[in-house]
Parts: structure tokens; sequence; C-alpha cells
């Protein structure tokens, strides 16, 4: 019987392995490796255009962030009295934290603390309360954030605030618990409540090198604004933004086994982690013979880091339309390798006033430079020039290779761990 033909997923995955080889050893048999011959290697990159070209800013300013906040109305169009009420002043804003009493038939035991943390009582915990834990604890990093069913990050910042895990301190010893759960207003409408949840383990214990889940209250080195989700959000570095709740407002631990995340009830992965993904900026759509073509975009370092991005440029021939995940032309795709942003040599330039590198998670305490380049969880400017086209239509694509090697879409192509198709730009030259 004649082979079976291989899917673009089944190519790409096994084209981007064997590039990768000494990065993915064992990862593919014998048999399976002889399917498919060696690929090409990524042409060398293009000289780097001007800096100029690719004006993305490393810090995105707050008020510049894509909003794709929840609620009718939205939490942050509220103002006045209702803004107190809804204790989204920083005056009034109050974190509650409590035991889950539920059993059930499988859930024998209850989730249990030694001190709840209550409106009732007083003791639910204040801003200035938040950020005096901050002083002996506080953490800075930065974060893309990008939503789990939106083909574009919404932005970049430097996130400043409190473990989740110092703050869960407070409550003294814990037994039984299993999960966190945490919602924040909106609107005190249970249909709007907008919730997630997080295991024990990944709200106590981070590997070294590893970021916190943690409680968020400045931005870019000011107060969070009502608008980015405060005066206090959650901010979950390895996620998309669904795990990031805004307006935080209630914890809840408990015994149950099951996330409880509006992402998860509505049919997406509550557990799925930030994507390794490339991102086209716009090309201009007429471009004139003997000029180079300029091909830019972002890039997103997720839970598999960033070792490239590359581009394939082809005629497009005909109407414009997507290429299907079986179509030939995936299997003949010839990837160049782009050009990467380099790491700043001077960050002063770029956080805060007051803000040092030495002091941000994922930079080196004495050097200041980054521990690693790209820094995972964060965006990176990409860019290449395309000489010598002869007139006629093209297409271009881009895709990032993470440092296992697997290529964009891999490794989790599905849309219920997040968007990440490869995006494709026609322009035409002459």
């Amino acid at each position: 019987m004649p082979p079976s033909p291989i899917t673009r997923r089944d190519f790409m995955l096994r084209t981007s392995v064997l590039a990768a080889a000494p990065l993915t050893a064992g990862l593919l048999n014998t048999a399976l490796a002889a399917e498919v011959s060696t690929p090409v290697a990524p042409k060398q990159a293009p000289p780097r255009p001007p800096k100029t070209t690719y004006p993305h800013p490393f810090l995105t300013p707050a008020d510049k962030f894509e909003d794709v906040s929840r609620g009718n109305p939205k939490p942050f169009t509220l103002t006045g009295d209702a803004l107190v009420q809804a204790r989204l002043t920083p005056e009034t804003w109050r974190l509650q934290i409590v035991a889950d009493p539920t059993v059930d038939e499988i859930v024998k035991l209850p989730a249990s603390i030694t001190r709840s943390l209550t409106l009732a009582d007083g003791t639910a915990l204040d801003l200035a309360a938040l950020m005096e834990l901050g002083r002996k604890h506080g953490v800075k990093f930065l974060k893309a954030m990008q939503c789990l069913n939106i083909a574009t990050p919404l932005g970049q910042g430097l996130w400043e605030g409190v473990p989740l895990r110092e703050v869960l301190r407070l409550c003294g010893r814990m037994t039984n618990v299993r999960r966190i759960y945490y919602w924040g207003f909106h609107n005190n409408d249970p249909k709007q409540r907008f919730q997630s949840s997080l295991s024990y383990t990944a709200a106590m214990e981070t590997p070294p090198g590893e970021l916190p889940a943690f409680l968020a209250y400045r931005l870019n080195g000011a107060p969070i604004p009502l608008e980015r989700g405060g005066p206090v959000r959650m901010v979950i570095p390895w996620s998309h933004g669904f795990k990031s709740i805004k307006w935080l407002q209630q914890i809840v631990l408990t015994n149950d086994f099951k996330a409880n995340d509006t992402y998860a009830i509505a049919n997406n992965d509550p557990e799925s982690h930030l994507k390794t993904a490339a991102y086209l900026d716009e090309v201009s759509g007429k471009i004139p013979v003997g000029q180079p073509v300029f091909v830019s975009g972002l890039a997103i370092a997720g839970w598999s880091g960033l070792q490239r991005v590359e581009y394939w440029l082809r005629p497009a021939n005909g109407q414009p339309g997507e290429l299907s995940e079986d179509d030939p032309a995936w299997q003949n795709a010839q990837w160049t390798e782009c050009r990467l942003d380099d790491a700043p040599t001077d960050w002063s330039h770029i956080f805060p006033a007051g803000v040092s590198a030495r002091e941000v998670l994922g930079f080196n305490p004495v050097t200041g430079q980054p521990a690693t380049w790209p820094l995972r969880y964060s965006m990176v400017s990409w860019s290449a020039s395309i000489r010598g086209l002869a007139p006629g239509r093209y297409e271009v694509r881009a895709r990032a290779v993470d440092l296992n090697g697997y290529a964009q879409p891999e490794p989790r192509p599905m849309l219920k761990t997040g968007r990440n198709a490869i995006q494709t730009r026609r322009f035409e030259v002459g």
C-alpha cells in the first residue's frame, strides 16, 4: 500500500525537530525520521535594517494595551459612589480569603485555614497592608499579556506586586487545600463573574529561575489603572490572560479537585501555557521594484522559550487564500531566519525611574542583564529585509521555533489551548 500522505502539522513537527536534532534527540524514532529528508537549514538572515523601522516599544504604556475587559457595565467605567461601593478605589479595595466548606461524595473533607480574612470581621486585606508585605517580599518582572482567543498580543508591561504564596501565608496553617479559586469584581452579578484557579502547588512552589503567581499593584512603575485591572489584579506569568484576573477581590481555598475557570466552562484548556509564537506587522501593499521589502513583527517567548523566528516568501498566484493544513506547499517551504532584537545594554532608559534591572526577576542581580534572551513570557521584536524581488504578487508568512525545536503552531496547535496560527501578509512589487 502507498504511504499515508503527510499532513502539514506532521511535516512541520518533523522537519522542525530534525533541524534541531541536538535539542530533540530521541523525540523521533528511526522509522519516522526516514519518512522525511533533512530539510534545508534556514538561510542566513539579511542585514539588520535601521532600528527606526520597527518601532515596538519594549514597555506598552498602560493606556495602549488592547482592552478585552468583560462586564456590563465594564468595571473600569464606574465613577463616583459606584466606584467606592465596588471597592475599586485604592482606599476602599479589600481582598477576602476564606476556606471552602463544601464536601460531597468525592471531596470527603473540607479545606480549612487558621485565619480567614473577611469584610465581616474587618480583617480583609487592604492595599496598604499588601504594599507593606511588598516591602519584604515584593517582585518585579516583565510579562506579555495575550488572550487565549485573540490572534495578537495585548501588550507588555513591567508588573510589580507580592507573590500569591506570601499572601496565602497570612492565613496560617492550611489543610485539605487542593486548588486556589479567585475572582474579581464584576458588578456583584454571579452571571457576570469571571473566575480562575490554580493548583495549590502552582501557587505555593516556584522553581529557581521561574516567575511566581502574584498579586500586582503597579504597572510600569505606576499604580495599575482601573482599565488594566487595578487597584490589584492577579498576574500569572506562564499563562494566557484569563488567569490574570482583573479587579481581584476574592480568594477561596478549596479541596475541590476541579478547575473552575470561566474559560474551562467555555470549553477551553484552563491549564494552557503561554505559547511561543511570531506575529507579523502590516506590510506595505505596493512596493517599487528595486526597493527592499521590510517585514517585521513581535514574538512571544512562551513556556518553551524562543530559539528563532523564520519567514517564508512565495508568489501569490491567483486569488489570495489560506493554505490548507495538508497543502503540499508546506512540504517545500523554504524558511529564512530573521533577526531578533538584541537585548538593550542600558535598561535605565527602558524601565521606569527608580527601577533597576538588578531587581527584576529574570535579570542577573549583579550585572543587571537578562539571564536569558529573549526573556520567557515577554516579547521581542524581529525583522528581515528581502531584496531583489521581481515584479509580481507575493505573500510572506512568519513562524517561531521554540527551544525544543518545535515550529509554530506546534507543539499545541489546538484552539482550546490558544490561537497559534501562522500569520500571512500579501504585497505587490511593481
